[in-house]
């Protein structure tokens, strides 16, 4: 479709020119005469990043690891994790585990892995406690308006009536004993793509972990983790996007060490008809995309996956009521930009803030 448009970057990484300029390749063993802290400068200057590049979940998936001791096989398993997660929690994917669950609402019970029930209860959790503002029942609405792919347009009232009436959160039955899932009616379909990307920066979080690497940027279309510090002890240069211009152009700069940065805007996915945008993130009250004077929201905390739900959240929520509840959030902090080009934050993330376009104004 001529409208439809796809960024599947929300965030810019901006590495320092310094780091950049000292990956070289690595010249082999240092002598033995340099100090103990030239050498470990040294080694910082000579780490050069291992990158891939993949495509899933509808994103490009980008993971960069700054460590010499990367292999290709590394990237193997991260492919074949980030395989696995698909084929777990996709709505679309026929021989999902989540998929399966749907096909059966109102039929039966379906056994799911414990990754999968695990993500699940947390969506739940969510559903809970934003009084069903962030809403993983909302799989009919997802695919009726199909936003992101071609062919979206408004569909007929009473369609998005009927999908609705299919969105009861408090219909999905989780049994902890058999780790089964039940949607009790019939036609009920889970969608996790409100969590999922940030579920799977997680995983591969875990796993460069696990493998003893301490530095990476894994970044999943708007869904970013740095990792420890980048190479030379400092912290990470992240750019927070322009929602306004084109993927590249930012607004100011946040410095951060292992820590997720998560964004979601209306520039990610849309489509425009009768001269009117709409944006992929669904309103499950109103059953239409969210409309409410935001941009975009940008959440920094510890975990992709809890910074993944908070983003959508937030954007449903809106600006009072989002500050509002992420400021009762522990170790956590939210920058929403309006249409208007005004900024509001949480106290922390304003500190945060290197802003650099002076388009963009705080509003209080």
């Amino acid at each position: 479709m001529k409208h439809n448009k796809l960024i599947t970057f929300g965030l810019i990484l901006l590495l320092s020119m310094a780091v950049l300029a000292g990956c070289g390749t690595n010249s082999g063993p240092l002598s033995g005469s340099v100090s103990t802290n030239q050498k470990a400068a040294n080694e910082h200057e000579t780490v050069k990043p291992m990158a891939e590049t993949f495509f899933i979940f509808d994103t490009v998936v980008s993971v960069k690891i700054y460590d010499n001791r990367a292999t290709r096989q590394h990237f193997n398993e991260i492919e074949a994790l980030l395989n696995d997660i698909d084929s777990k929690i996709s709505r679309t994917l026929e021989t999902s585990e989540i998929y399966q669950v749907n096909a059966n609402s109102g039929k039966s019970a379906v056994k799911v892995s414990p990754e999968t029930f695990e993500l699940v209860d947390k969506a739940l959790d969510y559903a809970k406690r934003t009084d069903g503002n962030f809403n993983p029942a909302i799989g009919n609405l997802v695919t009726l308006w199909n936003i992101g792919h071609e062919g979206a347009k408004v569909p007929d009232i009473h369609l998005i009536e009927a999908a609705k009436a299919l969105s009861d959160y408090r219909l999905i039955e989780l049994n902890e004993d058999t780790q089964e899932i039940y949607l009790q009616k019939e036609g009920m379909a889970i969608d996790l793509g409100s969590i999922g990307k940030g579920y799977a920066a997680d995983a591969i979080y875990d796993y460069l972990e696990e493998q003893g690497f301490s530095s990476a940027i894994i970044d999943l279309g708007g869904n970013i983790y740095a990792m420890g510090q980048k190479p030379g002890g400092k912290a990470w240069n992240i750019g927070i996007q322009d929602p306004d211009k084109e993927r590249g152009n930012p607004i100011g700069t946040i410095q951060v060490e292992d820590k997720t940065i998560v964004t979601s805007g209306i520039y990610e996915r849309f489509f425009i008809e009768d001269g009117k945008l709409y944006q992929h993130i669904l309103d499950p009250g109103t059953g239409y995309p969210v409309d409410n004077g935001i941009s975009s929201v940008t959440v920094v905390t510890k975990h992709s996956t809890d910074a993944d739900a908070l983003s959508t959240t937030l954007f449903v929520l809106g600006i009072e009521d989002g500050l509002k509840f992420i400021e009762d959030t522990p170790d956590t902090e939210a920058l929403f930009i309006s249409k208007e080009q005004k900024l509001y934050a949480t106290s922390g993330f304003k500190a945060l803030l290197n802003k650099t376009n002076n388009n963009y104004t705080f509003a209080d």
